[in-house]
């Protein structure tokens, strides 16, 4: 038989939706730990659940965008980057959103299952962290204050901050389009100069943007939910132990790109 034939549909029965996708594993992952089972823990677990799918999406976009970015104009991927940016962005708009759907359970609902949850907490959320290393908000006292990662977990978040940042890569740019990068005083030059001749340095201003606009619906979502915890739970701490809304309000102002956003002043 050729080893190349491919049968679609019923008829060939080599693959299916179901096997392609591992629905029997993927919709075998939501356990209760309620007893009796509360109704909204299965909503709960399906959220986060899929939160978790979408930041290794993400994952795998970012690192893509950086490394198209690192190899810079003569790589001649940076019209990719923009590309995967672009579909970033629109990835975290649904992350947004989606905590709409987890509002529409309410603070009595939660409490019925939220003692079951503790120590376990989105705080834990190592894709999460990833994310913020990989887009420049690199935090090495999350790894030492963490003690609940695994040995891999630990390996993976090392390996972020010794990696290049979605920043280095951009700076990776500048300099391919003979903009000075060496330091934070050259960097912001080089942006006020792509900014006043756009016609010249279109590919960089509009990675910029792109970047802006990473960091900007990051922070639309840190906000959003600090919002929706403080609707679930008010003043009370988190189950991993945090001071629950408190901590993530002192992550609202977090920004990974600061020499973006102070651009604005100088322009």
């Amino acid at each position: 038989m050729d080893e190349t034939f491919v049968s679609f549909g019923e008829q060939g029965a080599q693959l299916t939706y179901g096997s392609y996708l591992r629905l029997p594993q993927l919709l075998d992952a939501q356990h209760l730990e309620s007893d009796p089972p509360a109704h909204d823990e299965l909503l709960f677990i399906t959220i986060h659940q899929v939160y978790e799918l979408w930041f290794k999406q993400l994952l795998h976009e970012v690192e893509a965008a950086r490394d198209a970015m690192a190899a810079g104009e003569a790589g001649g991927r940076l019209w990719w980057a923009q590309h995967l940016l672009a579909r970033v962005h629109v990835i975290e708009r649904v992350l947004v959103q989606q905590v709409d759907v987890l509002e529409t359970m309410t603070p009595q609902d939660f409490l019925e299952f939220r003692q079951r949850l503790a120590p376990a907490s989105g705080f834990q959320s190592v894709q999460f962290r990833e994310l913020e290393f990989l887009s420049g908000a690199k935090d090495e006292s999350y790894v030492r204050r963490f003690r609940g990662l695994t040995e891999a977990e630990q390996e993976r978040l090392a390996a972020r901050l010794a990696e290049p940042s979605l920043w280095d890569a951009f700076l990776d740019v500048l300099r391919s389009f003979g903009l000075p990068a060496g330091t934070d005083e050259e960097v912001s030059a080089s942006l006020r100069t792509a900014a006043h001749d756009r016609s010249t340095y279109a590919v960089v201003w509009a990675l910029a943007e792109a970047l802006l606009q990473h960091d900007e619906l990051a922070a639309s979502w840190r906000a959003r939910h600090v919002v929706m915890v403080e609707r679930m739970i008010g003043s009370k701490s988190g189950t991993g132990g945090s001071s629950g809304a408190g901590y993530l309000r002192s992550r609202i102002p977090l920004r990974y790109f600061p020499l973006l956003w102070d651009l604005r002043s100088e322009l």
